[in-house]
């Protein structure tokens, strides 16, 4: 905590209008070491939130007389005398925030895994059930063992996926063909089956109860490859995906619009689908609408709650995104959910729909808001650009672009940046100056927009993850340079009470 901002919660305290665990929970909540402004705004406007206005300027008075009295006693370079009832530990707090993948939970040992791999080579001697019983046995134990992905390929080493690290399987033994095929075959239905030898590629959801699995069969060179993502079996709050509690605030707070478009972000596996889920249980939970998910295939199962929620399968309960969104409008939604907006059609109807008075979320596999826009732009013909950027300058309402790294306790932990429609950003997408955006974010603060690098900032202070990952990520020199005088301070610090 600054110095400045000890000072200030030492004169709260001295008039009892703050409690030392008050004063860490702020500290926390605005990421782990605010500047003086920050954290006075942060008190006032819990304080004055529901005051008249006569009394809340009277306490904005106050506050500036203890803002100075602060900023004076800084200057003699000395803590005040009651600093360590709310000191932060930068080396023991513990942060309540998980990474997207971490929250699936680690319960299983890596001897019982072994125990479990080591069935492996006498797949060719089950039988057909057998093989299904093993196949859900062997997800059913990766799930608990914390594992994001199982990766099965004819004539190769079977390999997992964890913290987003491969691990190979037996890497001395290449699984038979024949054996390969009897494990991913054993759990299709005969549709499925099927629909697999027609058309070479298969993607579904699985139910093994009580989790979801993500499912996709293709034949290759040396026979079938099947990959199976683990979907977290329970929908988790924003905070426990891991955005900071301002963060989360900002994404909660695009929930009150009753139209527009809201866009997740990302690369391939960065925890687009549990961040999608959570947004839309927010809206399930504190409005009374209806919600039509189009989906391919069905992770995270929404039940209803005050919303009706409405889930449809590409493939089964409709034939192609464009015509789930043609579907959707006339059946009286509210908010529409779509899984992947990865066409013209798609994104041209995401866009009209937002327009004409429908909430619209929707994902995207692109790496940063730029991009986003770029990619929104990029797939419609020259002529229709112009008129699609004033769509989108009026349509948007926030953009969260997400990926996952690794965290100080050994896991993943989800990094990102939010772009949020303010006038500017409107201009600037209107002008075609996408360019321009990330400077716009950087300055953004007040509306609840950061970079990249500046949340890799805030993971930093809050001690979610280590010097040497946030300077590995960052791009941004004058971020970077906040980073090393903060890495300055700890080493500092840490020498200091080792000489104690």
């Amino acid at each position: 905590m600054q110095l400045e901002v000890q000072w200030f919660v030492s004169a709260l305290l001295s008039n009892n209008l703050i409690t030392p665990d008050d004063a860490k929970v702020i500290n926390r909540e605005l990421g782990g070491e605010p500047d003086l402004m920050t954290f006075a705004q942060d008190f006032l406007n819990r304080i004055t939130a529901e005051l008249p206005e006569d009394e809340a300027q009277a306490w904005m008075t106050q506050i500036q007389q203890v803002l100075e009295f602060a900023a004076a006693q800084a200057q003699t370079g000395t803590p005040p005398p009651d600093a360590d009832q709310y000191a932060v530990d930068t080396e023991g707090e513990d942060f309540e925030v998980q990474g997207a993948v971490n929250a699936l939970g680690a319960h299983v040992s890596q001897e019982e895994m072994d125990e479990i791999f080591g069935e492996l080579r006498g797949v060719g001697s089950m039988s057909e059930e057998q093989a299904a019983d093993y196949m859900k046995r062997l997800l059913l134990a990766l799930r608990d063992f914390g594992a994001s992905d199982l990766h099965i390929s004819a004539d190769a080493p079977l390999f997992i996926r964890k913290n987003l690290n491969i691990q190979r399987i037996d890497p001395d033994w290449n699984i038979p063909a024949e054996d390969a095929e009897k494990l991913t075959y054993s759990l299709l239905t005969e549709e499925q089956r099927k629909e697999f030898e027609e058309n070479q590629d298969l993607n579904f959801a699985l139910e093994i109860h009580p989790s979801r699995f993500r499912a996709s069969i293709m034949k290759q060179r040396q026979g079938i490859s099947a990959s199976y993502r683990i979907v977290p079996d329970k929908i988790h709050t924003l905070e426990e995906l891991g955005f900071l509690p301002r963060d989360a605030r900002t994404l909660e707070r695009l929930l009150d619009y009753h139209n527009g478009l809201i866009l997740v972000t990302g690369p391939i596996g960065s925890g687009k689908t549990t961040t999608l889920a959570a947004l839309v249980e927010i809206a399930n939970k504190k409005r009374e609408d209806h919600i039509i998910t189009v989906e391919d295939p069905i992770e995270i199962v929404i039940p209803s709650k005050n919303c009706k929620v409405t889930q449809r399968q590409i493939g089964i309960h409709t034939n192609s995104y464009r015509t789930a969104l043609k579907g959707a409008l006339r059946e009286d939604p509210d908010i529409i959910v779509i899984g992947e907006m990865h066409d013209l059609e798609t994104i041209e109807n995401a866009i009209t729909a937002a327009e004409t008075g429908h909430l619209v979320i929707g994902t995207l596999p692109t790496c940063d808001a730029a991009n986003t826009l770029n990619r929104i732009l990029d797939v419609f013909p020259p002529n229709q650009q112009a008129q699609i950027r004033t769509m989108t300058a009026g349509s948007l309402r926030g953009v969260v672009c997400q990926k996952l790294i690794p965290n100080t306790t050994g896991g993943l932990s989800i990094c990102y940046e939010i772009l949020m429609n303010t006038l500017a950003v409107s201009n600037v997408i209107s002008e075609g100056k996408i360019f321009q955006l990330r400077a716009s974010m950087q300055i953004g603060s007040k509306s609840g927009m950061c970079t990249i690098d500046q949340n890799l900032l805030a993971l930093f202070n809050a001690n979610i993850i280590s010097y040497e990952t946030a300077l590995g990520q960052m791009r941004d020199q004058s971020v970077i340079t906040q980073l090393q005088q903060e890495q300055a301070k700890r080493v500092a610090t840490s020498g200091k009470k080792k000489r104690r």
